[in-house]
């Protein structure tokens, strides 16, 4: 629509609702707050919903603002939506696409953004209001939003009360019936969205931005600054909430030939939540229910680019590591996928078979050895060979450390436990001696020969030895062989409050990698961990790291791309 100049110059009409003196005896404020018979009241409100549509009136966009109150906060609330409010706000959604001249006047621009979302939050829990919803009409209007026929803001409330209505068994097959085209417009906005709102918003002069768009990010009440810090929250709204619907198909194993194009499953490994929305497993999520499926587990081993992608974020402080190790998990356990993958794979899980309970799940280490050890028989004392030696000594070191070395630990005295102790606190010390020396090469040596030797029951001994040899890895610009040292470290530590010095490290190392997003998060962790320690207390975060942080959060940007992508094109 070709709206924004003409709307742009309206200051007086684009003010966010204010409150207002009601000059109107039956209008709907004053039934709501005036009539003391239920009944009537009932009455009364149905009667404005009916009419909201049919009249011309300046107060709608006041009506509005407070159902869009009234729905946020009760959304569970069954008074309107058994009067005619879904009828009502399809109707207002159509009347805004299809009448210009109606939307540009007055406050009328607020109306379908207010609209869709009203929708959403009655939609978002009750599945009886959800049928309520389809059956009034509203799936072709928010359509119509999600095709993009206002703004990127109306398509975000739009792709929200649709992955609403997805959600629900009973209104799922009625958002179906538009399946192709829903899934391909989620696809497109799910891919697309970040550029979207960089361009028409982030990169825009503030004169000429809409100012709809300004006083709907904060509510009237921001400056540029806080309006281009919603915008970029709001902008990973649209994305998650479109994965969000493309994953109601992909549960119930729809249209995965659709999902599964090989390049949007790459474009997915791009998708997060960013710190700013970081409840959302976004691009991860739909990966992992993908896998969950024969069809897109199959599709997903296939991409040597996902894969890699998860198994950088199984091995990293973000909040859905977990996912992408049960993603690799499901992948392996399945003949037909596992040697696709296995190769990449095992190298990287191999740091994490001595992971205790994370995310809920208990024991995450013996899973993660099981699948893979699942026929390790096959190689050890069979004819199978992997095509990467590196892979087979993965497995190797696997089935050394979880079953031939307990076995050894479970028959030592008590005397050797004692003597093996004081032979790895003496090659610690020589390590720690040829590390000031600068022999570092050396110190690795006699860091690993100290591994070798340390029971596994010595927990504490093994985190500080792997975490000085992810050091001089690291410092020998090792970055692969830090990056697995520090994760076998912090695999050893707490869950509740990991090693400092080894999720430092971890970062540093990421980011000699140009993995930005895995540098970040580790340190992010490191300097809430350090925080909380007694040697905080007076003093600021350690300048190395806040300077860390400020790279990451400039390279992880959400906007980044886009950015790198309109100078190209200005270019």
């Amino acid at each position: 629509m070709e709206f924004e100049h003409q709307h742009n110059t309206n200051t007086k009409t684009s003010r966010l609702p204010t409150e207002t003196t009601c000059t109107i005896l039956s209008c709907f404020f004053c039934t709501m707050m005036n009539e003391p018979d239920p009944s009537l009241r009932r009455v009364k409100i149905s009667k404005c919903f009916k009419e909201m549509p049919l009249n011309d009136d300046q107060e709608h966009v006041l009506v509005l603002s407070g159902l869009w109150n009234i729905a946020m906060t009760q959304p569970d609330d069954p008074e309107f939506p058994s009067l005619g409010i879904f009828e009502c706000m399809a109707k207002l959604i159509r009347k805004g696409i299809n009448d210009q001249a109606w939307l540009l006047k007055d406050q009328n621009i607020y109306i379908p953004y207010y609209a869709a979302h009203i929708i959403g939050s009655y939609t978002m829990n009750k599945s009886q209001f959800a049928e309520k919803a389809a059956k009034s009409g509203v799936i072709l209007p928010l359509m119509e939003l999600l095709r993009g026929k206002i703004s990127w803001v109306e398509q975000r409330v739009a792709v929200r009360a649709l992955g609403h209505l997805a959600n629900h068994d009973s209104t799922f097959e009625a958002i179906a019936v538009h399946e192709v085209e829903i899934i391909q417009l989620a696809m497109k906005t799910a891919s697309t969205c970040l550029y979207e709102v960089y361009d028409k918003f982030i990169a825009v002069k503030d004169s000429k931005k809409l100012k709809y768009h300004c006083d709907l990010l904060t509510r009237g009440l921001g400056g540029s600054e806080i309006e281009n810090r919603k915008a970029e929250e709001w902008a990973s709204h649209l994305q998650c909430w479109s994965l969000y619907l493309l994953n109601c198909f992909a549960c119930k194993e729809r249209s995965l030939s659709l999902i599964c194009k090989k390049e949007f499953l790459k474009d997915l490994c791009g998708m997060w939540g960013g710190l700013a929305n970081r409840t959302s497993p976004a691009g991860v999520g739909l990966i992992r229910t993908l896998c969950q499926t024969k069809s897109g587990k199959t599709s997903v081993a296939d991409l040597k680019e996902v894969i890699e992608f998860l198994c950088n974020l199984s091995r990293s402080s973000d909040d859905w590591q977990y996912t992408a190790i049960d993603s690799l998990l499901l992948i392996l356990k399945d003949p037909d996928t596992r040697y696709k993958v296995i190769d990449i794979v095992a190298p990287i899980l191999v740091d994490l078979v001595e992971l205790r309970s994370f995310g809920g799940s208990s024991n995450v280490g013996d899973t993660i050895t099981q699948a893979l050890l699942q026929d390790y028989h096959k190689i050890k004392y069979g004819n199978l060979k992997l095509k990467s030696k590196k892979a087979e000594k993965a497995l190797g070191e696997t089935w050394d450390l979880r079953v031939e070395r307990k076995k050894r630990e479970k028959l030592m005295s008590k005397q050797e436990v004692r003597e093996r102790k004081l032979l790895v606190g003496k090659l610690k010390k020589n390590g720690n001696l040829m590390f000031w020396s600068g022999n570092i090469e050396e110190a690795v040596m006699k860091y690993s020969e100290a591994l070798s030797l340390c029971p596994l029951k010595m927990k504490k001994e093994r985190l500080v030895l792997y975490s000085n040899k992810a050091q001089c890895n690291l410092l020998l610009r090792n970055t692969e062989a830090a990056i697995s040292d520090a994760t076998r470290a912090l695999c050893l530590s707490n869950a509740a409050s990991p090693h400092g010095k080894s999720l430092w490290r971890r970062s540093q190392a990421y980011d000699l990698k140009g993995l930005a997003k895995e540098s970040l998060m580790d340190c992010l962790v490191f300097v809430s961990d350090w925080l909380k320690s007694e040697k905080s207390k007076g003093t600021e975060i350690p300048y190395y790291a806040s300077r860390m942080i400020n790279k990451q959060m400039n390279a992880t940007w959400i906007f980044a791309s886009a950015k790198i992508g309109r100078k190209k094109n200005e270019v």
